[in-house]
């Protein structure tokens, strides 16, 4: 084996552009970066939502109202959504695992239960909210609601 037979294994090195080493190179002078403007400067970075001196997006479309980032968010399910399940499946004790099992939320779900529909069979609740009105009427078939 001889010094300059010697080469490096196949696949282990990259055949990467080098550039800014003078004309010779083929790759000197503006080094690839055009003539002038901010990106052939050094230190250029570009901004978040920068459109080359355009109006940006998030500045052109008009904002309206407040968000508020405190809100608890809660899906909504109906007595008549739970009579439905206690007609079709004889489920009489709910909780945010049975409704989420039959469809009606995910799991990560906050439950508010309302009281749109009616409701005749005597049903346990517990959920980590509920209307009212929802929870007489509840009550009124012998049932009862809790919170969570």
């Amino acid at each position: 084996m001889k010094l300059e037979a010697l080469k490096p294994a196949k696949g282990s090195t990259k055949t990467k552009k080098i550039i800014g080493r003078g004309a010779g190179s083929g790759l000197g002078g503006t080094s690839t970066r055009g003539h002038k403007g901010a990106k052939s400067r050094s230190g250029y970075s570009k901004k978040i939502g920068f459109e080359g001196g355009q109006m940006p997006l998030q500045r052109r479309v008009p904002k309206y109202g407040f968000k508020n980032i405190n809100r608890v968010e809660y899906k909504a399910i109906n007595l008549s959504d739970i009579q439905n399940l206690v007609d079709k499946k004889q489920i009489t004790e709910f909780d945010t695992t049975v409704f989420a099992k039959n469809g009606l939320c995910s799991k990560n779900d906050l439950i508010k239960v309302l009281a749109k529909g009616s409701l005749s069979a005597k049903v346990t609740i517990k959920v980590p909210a509920f209307s009212q009105k929802a929870k007489e009427l509840v009550e009124t078939n012998g049932g009862s609601i809790e919170k969570i």
